[in-house]
């Protein structure tokens, strides 16, 4: 058990130990009054937000709808309708067929997409700025006349089942559906966004009636444009076509159930795995709204991520990085901080081979509980910088904006420009860090799951006992 005792060592490495702070830089960011976020509320309710890029930079235009539903709207017993809902969108409308819809989008040259996550559904259509109106009243169409014909609907069905298929052969897709079973046992968030198979195979066209008229409301969904769009020609379009939605929803969804976290344990033998085991280990996490959000995107960078097959090794800014590369713990891992309305995750995911899987569990939460109490202002600093790096060139562009604006507004009510963001960043301190690592890291109850060989794996109680600082 020597790598257990390694949470006691105080490894003195140049490529991540100064005598010093490094000076804490704090950067501009410009945002000029052609890049300023517009929001308009029309009659209904229905929110219409643009942020027009510079021409001169963009001939493009991306224009979506978000709705402010996913599976955890869900119940039990229509778990997995929203995406497929989804997907019948592109199957035809009462003025499209499916072929017509597919031959407008191909000739306009323009993408047009949808995706389903756990609290939002969100449909895109990217095309060049004189087709702007035309993309809203495509998307207008599949969202409000869908068809729903019993054709499409057993078409899809067939194609959602293999899809399930398939996702349940990624091991990391399948380990993260079983982390957040287990994380949020009994509430939404434990729902996968597929579905169990017995819905997929009963769902009718009566059931997707009434899910969009409960969800499908002015009230519950945006008309975001990024690009060379023109709010006041997004506002008059997106009047003339979602002027007969629903205020409001029949639902208080303020008195549904609220997810709520619960720490545990699930191992699951797989022997096809060649003696290597995948581990997802998280405590919970900050919702989108809470101040801990950016502290914890902060801490998400000092934990940092490895691939053994990437190089790096013991050279790497990451504390944990570093160890895992000495020890040879994992093949890799990677961080996350997974958010949504009132709760979260933060944690890890790694890969590693069955007779380490203690070793490595336990070094990652020791690293938590070792920024709680011990982290330096050089790995605060750095990470603040890394976090700024990463978090900009991610939103880079308009696609990447207009899918975080619908996000920011469905969530959160507001948009977070870069240049708010990075000052958020830059007022975090050391001390901050630390706070916020004791609340969400000290003394908890992770939630872990295994899949492959878990041979080795620990018990609950141990796993819970490297939450504790100890000091020797």
């Amino acid at each position: 058990m020597a790598q257990l005792l390694q949470r006691f060592r105080n490894i003195a490495s140049p490529a991540v130990r100064y005598s010093r702070a490094l000076p804490s830089q704090q950067y501009r960011f410009n945002q000029t009054s052609a890049e300023t976020t517009k929001v308009s509320t029309l009659k209904n309710g229905l929110r219409v937000v643009s942020e027009t890029c510079p021409a001169q930079r963009y001939e493009t235009s991306t224009i979506a709808v978000v709705v402010n539903t996913g599976s955890s709207c869900e119940t039990a017993k229509n778990n997995g309708v929203a995406h497929f809902l989804e997907h019948l969108a592109f199957k035809g409308t009462e003025k499209r067929t499916a072929t017509s819809l597919e031959l407008e989008v191909e000739n306009m040259g323009a993408t047009l997409n949808a995706y389903t996550s756990r609290e939002h559904t969100v449909y895109t259509a990217k095309v060049f700025k004189q087709d702007v109106d035309k993309a809203v009243d495509i998307l207008a169409d599949i969202i409000q006349n869908p068809k729903h014909s019993e054709a499409a609907i057993e078409q899809e069905r067939g194609v959602i089942l293999r899809e399930m298929k398939e996702v349940e052969s990624i091991t990391e897709e399948a380990v993260f559906d079983h982390l957040h079973a287990i994380a949020f046992q009994g509430s939404p968030l434990s729902y996968t966004i597929l579905g169990p198979k017995e819905n997929i195979n009963s769902f009718t066209k009566k059931d997707f009636a009434e899910y969009i008229q409960t969800h499908y409301t002015a009230d519950r969904m945006v008309v975001v444009g990024t690009g060379a769009v023109d709010h006041g020609q997004l506002e008059q379009l997106a009047e003339a076509h979602f002027a007969g939605l629903n205020p409001k929803s029949p639902v208080d969804f303020g008195e549904k159930a609220k997810s709520v976290y619960t720490g545990s344990a699930l191992t699951i033998a797989d022997d096809r795995t060649n003696g290597e085991t995948t581990v997802a280990v998280a405590v919970e996490g900050a919702g989108w709204a809470s101040p801990d959000h950016v502290p914890l995107l902060v801490i998400q960078a000092i934990v940092g991520n490895y691939d053994k097959a990437l190089g790096g090794g013991k050279n790497l800014s990451s504390r944990l990085g570093e160890l895992v590369a000495t020890e040879d713990l994992a093949r890799s891992f990677s961080s996350f901080n997974t958010c949504y309305n009132g709760t979260g995750l933060f944690g890890n995911y790694f890969v590693t081979t069955g007779d380490k899987t203690e070793d490595m569990t336990c070094e990652v939460l020791s690293e938590y509980v070792r920024i709680a109490h011990d982290v330096s202002d050089a790995e605060v600093e750095r990470a603040k910088r890394r976090l700024k790096s990463s978090t900009l060139m991610q939103a880079d562009g308009p696609s990447a904006a207009c899918d975080e604006i619908g996000r920011q507004m469905v969530s959160i009510g507001r948009r977070v420009s870069p240049a708010s963001l990075a000052a958020r960043i830059d007022a975090i301190d050391t001390k901050t860090i630390r706070d916020v690592a004791t609340r969400y890291f000290t003394d908890t109850e992770p939630s872990v799951v295994a899949v492959g060989d878990v041979t080795a794996f620990p018990d609950y109680n141990q796993i819970r006992g490297w939450t504790h600082w100890w000091r020797v």
